[in-house]
């Protein structure tokens, strides 16, 4: 309770209190606001009811507020709204303190993911498959409708010479929008004043209030999709994620969740992100550049290990501490012959003669370069891989083991992956890089142990992403308060 009060007086928060323009009624004073919400959450106390009645009854909370009252909305709205867009740079003043103190240096930054769940209906979600698979029916049965009334209006087509309506925007290609097919409708309405047969009004009445009110939602729900796979429509920020703790079990679903990136140093939390992303790749670069300070050194697990995030490294001069995938594999020895067998098929593991620019399979056949393609990531980072294809895999003994295609075996091959994972190689393994490895384990891994297990924290109890990255910012400065004072 003492640390959090100190922790607090001592921040500059100018920031929070340009949120308060003035005049009006009394306000309660945000540096007070602050100190009952960290506390709370602190003392694992998350939802705003809650923390209104501990004002009223816990002697703690009583002290830190000087016996001041707000009820859960004005808690609610100071957490939701002031401190929304403020959140990064009160965590950034308690980093600056930890900086100041000595508890932190900004030297090795261990960074790690992880899923929590949204305050979501699981029950309600709207899948991109799903969608797309419906807005494919619908556009059929538009066209199909459009094609009855062609069919029973076969006297107008003198207007339209040879064209059919397909060519008016009626859906030829089954890639119009819901606008333009109204205005299709429109036309065809127009058109059609005279006396119109059954078919035609039965038509028309299903396309205008049936197929063009559905294909709009479809639209609208892909425009919330903007390329993820899944939303909930309780909160349509929250995408469905596999969480860690219904792995292995049976028939669990994905549920809607956000992926929390921390980093760490000391145990102490020095940096967090909030993303909607399941794939922690992709994760890392956004979250580094949110750093106010930049360390020196990032360690992290092998989930890391992209090109992109090894380019990225590369180009800000940060030490490059992260693991790829076939990194517990290229590092240990096998005694096994069964295990060293089933490595020799790894693509990896294929020699490379840079002179002819041919790979050799285990079977000793030339793998030949075929063509190159090009691949860009969701943070716009483009990279090229080189693809090589086996002269002859017919009769080959082993390729049963080897592939599994039809044909050939095929790998593609990106060499400036290799370079960094190279060097990557020779990071970990040094002395340095050992030492980094062992307290990778110790350092983030400790803090969301902490998180969710001892503080109890397992699900946000806000919606939409600027609310939930105000939430895990307040459990982060928690977490540092209850390490401080511990």
């Amino acid at each position: 309770m003492r640390q959090v009060n100190e922790a607090i007086e001592a921040l500059d928060l100018e920031v929070l209190l340009a949120q308060y323009e003035g005049g009006g009624t009394s306000s309660y004073h945000p540096k007070m606001m602050l100190k009952v919400l960290v506390y709370a959450y602190c003392k694992k106390i998350y939802t705003s009811r809650k923390i209104a009645e501990a004002l009223e009854e816990n002697i703690h909370f009583m002290w830190l507020s000087g016996e001041q009252t707000p009820d859960f909305r004005t808690l609610n709205d100071f957490r939701g709204r002031r401190m929304k867009g403020v959140i990064d740079e009160v965590f950034t003043a308690v980093v600056e303190q930890l900086v100041a103190k000595g508890y932190v240096k900004m030297e090795n930054y261990f960074v790690d993911g992880s899923k929590v769940e949204a305050d979501a209906n699981k029950h309600k979600v709207v899948w991109e498959k799903r969608r797309k698979r419906y807005e494919g029916q619908v556009r059929k049965q538009i066209q199909e409708l459009l094609e009855v009334i062609e069919a029973e209006n076969a006297k107008e087509q003198a207007e339209y010479g040879e064209k059919d309506l397909e060519s008016k925007g009626g859906g030829g290609n089954g890639e119009e929008t819901a606008q333009a097919l109204k205005e299709t409708v429109k036309a065809l309405n127009e058109r059609l004043k005279g006396e119109r047969s059954k078919a035609t009004r039965a038509a028309m009445k299903k396309l205008e209030t049936d197929c063009l009110p559905r294909l709009e939602k479809y639209e609208e729900q892909e425009q919330v999709l903007a390329g993820r796979k899944s939303y909930s429509k309780t909160d349509p920020q929250a995408t469905c994620m596999r969480m860690k703790e219904d792995r292995g079990a049976e028939k669990a679903w994905p549920k809607p969740a956000y992926n929390v990136q921390l980093g760490t140093e000391g145990q102490f939390i020095v940096g967090y992100s909030v993303h909607n992303h399941s794939s922690d790749p992709i994760c890392l670069i956004p979250h580094l550049k949110k750093l106010k300070r930049q360390p020196k050194q990032i360690i992290a697990d092998a989930a890391y290990g992209s090109e992109e995030n090894y380019a990225h490294l590369e180009k800000h001069n940060l030490g490059n501490y992260l693991k790829y995938t076939t990194f517990y594999q290229d590092t240990h020895r096998y005694r096994n012959p069964d295990i060293l067998r089933k490595l020799s098929f790894c693509a990896d593991r294929f020699e490379y003669d840079a002179q002819s620019d041919e790979f050799t399979c285990p079977n000793k056949q030339p793998l030949r370069y075929l063509y190159t393609s090009k691949y860009k990531t969701d943070n716009g980072y483009e990279s090229e891989r080189r693809h090589y294809e086996c002269q002859s895999c017919a009769g080959c003994p082993i390729k049963s083991e080897c592939t599994q295609a039809k044909g050939n075996r095929q790998i593609q091959v990106s060499f400036k992956l290799r370079e960094y994972r190279h060097q990557a190689r020779e990071n970990l393994t040094s002395e340095t890089g050992k030492s980094l490895r062992k307290l990778r384990s110790v350092e983030v891994e400790t803090v969301f142990g902490n998180i969710k297990h001892n503080m109890r924290f397992r699900r946000f109890h806000l919606r939409g992403l600027e609310k939930v990255n105000t939430e895990w910012g307040l459990v982060c400065i928690a977490h540092n308060m209850r390490k401080l004072a511990g």
